[in-house]
């Protein structure tokens, strides 16, 4: 059984002839950390260095290309209606069997 005490950096544990203190420099303790850093930076860039080496396929899709035959098709009967009274090339679609409200 131990008890670490991070502030002070010691450790405190039970020994044969009572207790044993185990201590140590902020200077070092830092040291340590920054070593552990980066060992762990390098084992995740290892890691990760064979995958984004592998080819991947572009994400840009091509809006010029013709759609297929499965295109936005409406479920029901539309019909166009006018938008702007000045203008009758302004319209939309809306569906026939709407009902009255």
């Amino acid at each position: 059984m131990a008890i670490p005490n991070y502030t002070y950096l010691k450790l405190k544990m039970s020994g044969p002839n009572g207790i044993i203190t185990v201590s140590s420099a902020f200077s070092h303790a830092f040291t340590c950390d920054r070593e552990h850093f980066e060992l762990a930076i390098v084992i995740v860039n290892s890691s990760e260095l064979p995958w984004l080496r592998e080819p991947s396929a572009l994400a840009v899709l091509d809006y010029n290309k013709p759609t297929s035959s499965t295109a936005f098709r409406p479920l029901e009967e539309t019909k166009a209606v006018g938008i702007d009274p000045t203008d009758p090339t302004k319209t939309m679609q809306i569906g026939t069997q709407l009902p009255a409200k």
